[in-house]
């Protein structure tokens, strides 16, 4: 028995000599997670691997002159200053104490700091014991909250979790047919209100709509408008207060939805909503689409926030839970 596009099952009676558009294409075989995330990182890797490696070549012994080489190729992946400093200044310490034993061991040690970067602001993810678990989704326009929003969706719905979306964008034209069509997609059930309508009466009614339904995860589409900074902290607190009076602890997280592609230049407005939305973690979309990768270290250093979950493509399931050892073995590998 087949599914259609949007998850729904064909009929058992239907005829198989009836006509069809084209034939089913053939599953692709599963791939774990160091495997997917290779090959969302394939152009940040092309450029950056290729560069170090073309370092650690001509390194018998690493000294002042291999770590300047070196510095500029941490700044053109995107990394950010910061976290390109602070790299630097501890591979340079450890020189200086104990030696790097030619390119080999400062790729190692590379990868090691790069990581610990990641680690720092990892924290682990608490389910509350009593459903619902509530997800507010945040970030600019354009920067595929709403895809994520559906995505996320399926990708709960897949481990067995009964998941409920709210159409909270009431701002943006068609944001709310666009999450319809997300949660046909996932095979989902939407709560909604009419555009132009208040988005705290929208949340309201999806939070008592999940608990009388005993669902487990309520994902929230919010506005991504830009105003004022004032605006957009009034709207985000009034939908924080409303949650929390019929959920406890609500939101159970707050995602900021950043596209890979922006760089730096999107870090800015990251900041603005870290600051408004009380944000707890990073979807970062299109990494696949980026030959600057680095910018989830930027992120980790200057906002003080793990990323949770990448977009590595444009399919239902293309998005995965972000693991710092596979994204630097990815990237230097």
């Amino acid at each position: 028995m087949a599914f259609s596009l949007f998850g729904k099952r064909d009929k058992p009676d239907q005829q198989p000599d009836q006509p069809t558009a084209v034939a089913p294409e053939p599953q692709e075989p599963k791939r774990g997670l160091f495997d997917r995330m290779k090959q969302a990182v394939t152009r940040t890797r092309e450029s950056f691997s290729e560069s170090i490696s073309s370092v650690i070549a001509l390194t018998r012994e690493v000294d002042e002159t291999t770590l300047v080489n070196l510095e500029p190729l941490l700044l053109a992946a995107d990394l950010g200053a910061p976290t390109t400093a602070l790299v630097m200044e501890n591979l340079r310490q450890r020189a200086l104490r104990v030696g790097i034993q030619g390119g080999d061991d400062l790729k190692r040690l590379l990868k090691a700091e790069l990581k610990q970067v990641l680690d720092n602001v990892a924290r682990p993810i608490t389910h509350p014991a009593t459903p619902p678990e509530v997800i507010m989704m945040v970030g600019v326009n354009g920067t595929g909250k709403t895809t994520t929003t559906g995505k996320l969706a399926a990708h709960f719905t897949a481990q067995g979790r009964t998941v409920l979306l709210c159409a909270a964008d009431t701002f943006r034209a068609a944001a709310i047919e666009q999450l319809e069509v997300w949660a046909q997609r996932s095979d989902v059930q939407i709560i909604k209100t009419k555009q132009g309508g208040d988005p705290s009466a929208a949340l309201y009614d999806a939070c008592v709509a999940a608990k009388a339904r005993n669902t487990q995860v309520l994902i929230v589409d919010t506005a991504g408008r830009l105003h004022t900074k004032t605006d957009l902290m009034k709207e985000l607190d009034k939908m924080r207060r409303t949650a929390e009076k019929l959920v406890p602890g609500a939101p159970h997280q707050t995602l900021l939805v950043m596209d890979a592609t922006t760089g730096q230049n999107g870090l800015t407005q990251a900041r603005l909503f870290t600051e408004a939305a009380h944000v707890t973690g990073i979807v970062l979309t299109k990494l696949d689409g980026t030959a600057k990768g680095g910018i989830v270290l930027a992120i980790a250093t200057e906002l003080k926030l793990p990323v949770i979950y990448a977009g590595i493509g444009e399919k239902l399931e293309d998005i995965i839970p972000f693991d710092s050892a596979s994204f630097i073995d990815s990237l230097l590998d």
